[in-house]
């Protein structure tokens, strides 16, 4: 069992629902019940105490729907509560999701008083059509506002999340979005395709999008420009510059364990020789009484034969791969379980063993649904390329690997 251990707080409001988004997010139609929330995500995080057993916290990562919408207070006492519970990392990675369209002056330099050292905006785009056209409430103006309000509160760790393939976009100006981002200087930057995802607006009144070859152009245009920035690309949809990767999302990608509190959170800790997760209700008032009473968590064991696709679902996003040990350590399985999947897959040349470390190919990145898939339980059967994991999530999401586990044939 790991030493460390990673936390997940999910707020879930939003000022309105983006028509692309499937997260576990809810338009906020009056005051947010903030003090009530906040002693909520404690009772919820005393009632996992026994699932930490007190393994230091590296991490902590605050997601939504729009964070930023709690004021500091609320977040300090989140904070204050969380550390008085768990022992904190000297040098923990505090994240926080902001919109742009929610920042207030001044308010960085409260939420870093509160313990925030590392904040990502949800730019998306810099183009104001697009901005519009994705139901997003800020424009280009908002997002470098924002970052010169973090700049002074001396929050220098920050990522930029940007979608391309957008409606009407093309692929210059896609680059033009990418340049308008690096102008910024962040430290990360989280670069994801829009999808439709089932159960959004979007999907149900699809706007016109860049065909596949459109997309790809952009992707691979983009990516030229992330490099020669001087930014290096470790995982599907993060780049980051020297010493700034995520920490809080590799632990997720390297199958480490996690607590996840709040509507909807899901966390995942091995325990025993047992791997756990565990799942809040997603309705904010019901979350909110099941925590109050102690009782918010439903919690299932991983079978075994599902836990090489849910490793490998995360380990085949990274460059960096895997080696057997890794997986042995991860899993409690024996590395023989997948050897005659990696051998079929590095057949397809779509898996590559690199001294003792399995990653993707560059055609197993452009196909990693289907790489993913290899490795799914002999009972199971992939519906095909594009229709397991349609896209990666953005940065610190809880858009969980279980749904889509779930969702399997």
């Amino acid at each position: 069992m790991s030493a460390t251990i990673a936390v997940y707080v999910h707020l879930p409001w939003c000022i309105r629902k983006c028509p692309y988004c499937d997260f576990n997010s809810h338009a906020a139609l009056g005051r947010i019940p903030e003090q009530a929330y906040v002693a909520a995500l404690l009772a919820d995080l005393d009632a996992d105490l026994a699932l930490a057993a007190e393994r230091t916290v590296t991490s902590v990562f605050l997601g939504g729907g729009t964070p930023s919408l709690f004021g500091a207070a609320a977040i300090s006492a989140l904070f204050s509560g969380l550390a008085a519970r768990l022992p904190l990392a000297t040098d923990v990675e505090i994240t926080m999701e902001a919109n742009p369209g929610t920042i207030e002056h001044g308010r960085f330099e409260a939420y870093a008083a509160a313990g925030i050292n590392r904040v990502s905006i949800g730019a998306q785009s810099f183009d104001a059509g697009r901005l519009a056209a994705l139901g997003r409430i800020h424009g280009p103006a908002e997002i470098v506002m924002a970052v010169a309000e973090l700049r002074g509160a001396g929050i220098l760790n920050f990522n930029l999340d940007l979608m391309y393939a957008l409606p009407g976009q093309t692929p210059a100006t896609a680059i033009a979005d990418l340049r308008s981002a690096l102008a910024l200087q962040p430290a990360h930057l989280s670069h994801y395709q829009l999808t439709l995802e089932p159960g959004t607006a979007f999907y149900h009144r699809p706007p016109v999008l860049p065909d596949d070859d459109l997309a790809f152009e952009m992707q691979r245009d983009c990516s030229r420009e992330l490099a020669a920035a001087g930014f290096a690309q470790y995982e599907v949809s993060a780049w980051a510059r020297s010493g700034a990767q995520c920490r809080h999302n590799l632990n997720y990608w390297r199958f480490g364990d996690y607590l996840g509190i709040g509507a909807g959170a899901h966390g995942k800790v091995a325990m025993g020789g047992q791997i756990i997760r565990t799942e809040k209700p997603r309705l904010p008032r019901e979350y909110m009484r099941r925590a109050t009473a102690g009782d918010a968590a439903n919690r299932r064991q991983v079978p075994a034969a599902d836990l090489p696709f849910e490793y490998m679902l995360n380990a085949l996003r990274l460059n960096e791969g895997f080696t057997l040990g890794d997986f042995e350590r991860a899993t409690g399985l024996a590395s023989r379980t997948i050897e005659p999947g990696l051998m079929a897959l590095a057949a397809r040349t779509l898996l590559t063993d690199a001294g003792g470390r399995w990653r993707p190919t560059e055609l197993g990145f452009r196909f990693l649904n289907e790489l993913q898939a290899g490795f799914l339980p002999p009972d199971r059967g992939a519906k095909g390329p594009g229709e397991l994991y349609t896209s990666p999530p953005r940065l610190g999401s809880q858009r969980d690997f279980r749904d889509i586990v779930r969702g399997l044939p």
